[in-house]
């Protein structure tokens, strides 16, 4: 069954993790994407340890159902071959600094120039212009400037989240959002478009609900000062007999009253346990003394039927072997003809009709090469040429 996103062709020029993870959802959903990446190193996840097989395993999960073509963009030669390859895409995706694309004549403008219905889509930390354009920077500054860092974790010091929200969830999933709206703009005005994907801009879209809260009452958010951010004991997490953890989310009266019951604790069942105050504190400080009397295994036994927002912080490995994760194919057990067996991530969204297929492996660099270049006329004694010359 044909994907979501069949019949697209995405040149990916992107490295690390926003950009490949972004191409990742859409080869995901059936794109033709092909990383062109440089003859000499490649994405530079490629190398970073650990490894599987010859590759990072970050390399494996981000870049299955993708084409690999070496290629030079700093020759002329090159820079020609990119944009045969243009004639023949829908989008293409960038995430160097600003100006690097316009240096090598290869920038939307020039793109449009001779394919007006391309989409073009360039991920950076702080946009395509303003006083931080040309500024380096990594999630950990996307989130302290967009004020998301400010107010993470219990504190009284902000907390580093685990997960890249800024390249992911501001960079990663907006880039993918705003191709697929291009896409469908285009199949209405017939015209491509050029997309300025800020990571700054995306993570400071996370602040919606503080936001929304400022603008209400005035207040700046800090650390451990709010309903979701460990300043109530219904909604925190809590240390077990064998140094594991529960979550409890019991903001709901019917989830806490249920929570209540099951503790066996009719006197935490008040109505003031929504309302901030000093209270939290002791309340909080009872809730951490019970869950120490028991193991997280116990725990897990005790709220199995029921229903009030109490769950195991589990790790990676146990959700590798989660059945209700197996069950949504949230992991899917593929073998490679070298590395072997392996759990490669699922794919979140669940089409009715369009599911999300793993068709191919992670590449090797420049594994596909040939091939692309043979679909746009490149013949074998050529290729071996411009490989001579150190184009791809």
């Amino acid at each position: 069954m044909a994907g979501l996103f069949a019949g697209v062709r995405v040149l990916d020029l992107s490295r690390l993790l926003p950009g490949p993870f972004c191409s990742m959802l859409l080869a995901d959903l059936g794109a033709d994407v092909i990383k062109i990446e440089d003859p000499k190193v490649g994405d530079y996840i490629r190398w970073w340890p650990p490894k599987i097989g010859r590759n990072s395993g970050f390399h494996v999960v981000l870049n299955r159902n993708k084409r690999s073509v070496t290629l030079n963009l700093k020759d002329p030669q090159g820079q020609n071959l990119f944009r045969k390859l243009v004639l023949t895409a829908d989008v293409v995706l960038e995430g160097f600094r600003p100006g690097v694309m316009h240096r090598l004549g290869l920038d939307y403008e020039s793109l449009r120039r001779i394919h007006p219905k391309i989409i073009y889509c360039a991920i950076t930390g702080y946009g395509q212009d303003g006083e931080r354009a040309m500024r380096a920077g990594h999630d950990i500054n996307y989130l302290a400037l967009s004020g998301v860092l400010s107010y993470c974790g219990p504190g009284p010091a902000p907390a580093l989240p685990g997960v890249q929200i800024g390249d992911l969830g501001g960079g990663a999933l907006m880039a993918a959002f705003s191709i697929a709206a291009a896409l469908f703009a285009r199949e209405r005005t017939g015209q491509g478009q050029m997309i300025d994907i800020s990571m700054t801009d995306g993570a400071a879209m996370w602040n919606c609900l503080r936001w929304g809260k400022w603008l209400a009452d005035g207040k700046i958010p800090a650390p451990g000062d709010d309903l979701l951010n460990h300043g109530l004991a219904c909604y925190n997490l809590y240390r077990t007999k064998d140094g594991r953890f529960m979550s409890l989310g019991a903001l709901e009266p019917q989830f806490w009253k249920a929570f209540c019951r099951v503790m066996e604790r009719p006197d935490w069942d008040r109505a003031d346990y929504f309302d901030p105050g000093p209270h939290q504190k002791t309340l909080a400080e009872e809730l951490a003394a019970a869950f120490l009397q028991k193991t997280q295994a116990e725990w897990i036994e005790v709220f199995q039927e029921t229903d009030c927002c109490c769950e195991p912080v589990l790790n990676l490995n146990e959700v590798m072997h989660d059945p209700a994760m197996k069950a949504r194919r949230m992991v899917v057990e593929l073998t490679h003809e070298r590395w072997g067996a392996y759990r490669q991530m699922g794919c979140a969204p669940k089409f009715s009709a369009h599911p999300a297929e793993w068709r191919s492996h992670a590449p090797e660099l420049g594994e596909h090469t040939r091939e692309v270049l043979t679909e746009i006329g490149i013949d074998g004694s050529e290729l071996e040429t411009l490989r001579s010359q150190g184009v791809v």
